[in-house]
């Protein structure tokens, strides 16, 4: 079963920094921002996080929740979460089943060899819960800046 556009997300609930489980049902009546990074304390996904984090407030204003999301265990999270500022949840998906729902893991090339990972991918969940908007396939320069536009237009109405 996978997350589709216009479609309610199916529940879940995932291990997450600050020793509290995040369950997405908890979140309705907020607009939620999922973006899955392919790994903890690399450059781009350093540079995405401290993006969404220094537009924190702006999420916020347009009742927005910020969830980041990797393969990452539990501690790497905390670390690179303590490390960075992150002023947002970071969740870890050891076993997949968030990277199944929103269908995130893709054959990637890396120095010639063929491995599965995580494609750099963003979805916006609407205050019902539906799946609003994704970018999937993500170039982190400017990404966020178009996240929070389409959060603060579906906020707006």
């Amino acid at each position: 079963m996978s997350a589709s556009l216009g479609e309610p997300v199916p529940d879940f609930t995932a291990p997450a920094t600050g020793d509290t489980p995040v369950t997405l049902s908890e979140l309705k009546g907020k607009q939620v921002v999922v973006y899955f990074y392919p790994k903890a304390s690399t450059p781009g996904c350093t540079t995405e996080g401290g993006d969404f984090r220094d537009r924190k407030a702006a999420f916020d204003a347009a009742n927005t929740v910020i969830l980041g999301i990797s393969r990452d265990g539990i501690r790497a999270q905390e670390n690179f979460k303590a490390r960075q500022g992150f002023n947002f949840t970071l969740i870890s998906d050891k076993d997949e089943a968030l990277c199944r729902l929103f269908d995130v893991i893709k054959l990637k090339k890396l120095y010639g060899k063929e491995h599965l990972g995580i494609e750099r991918s963003t979805f916006l969940i609407d205050a019902d819960g539906k799946l609003a908007h994704e970018w999937r396939g993500v170039k982190v320069k400017g990404h966020v800046e178009e996240v929070l536009d389409a959060a603060q237009a579906l906020h707006a109405g």
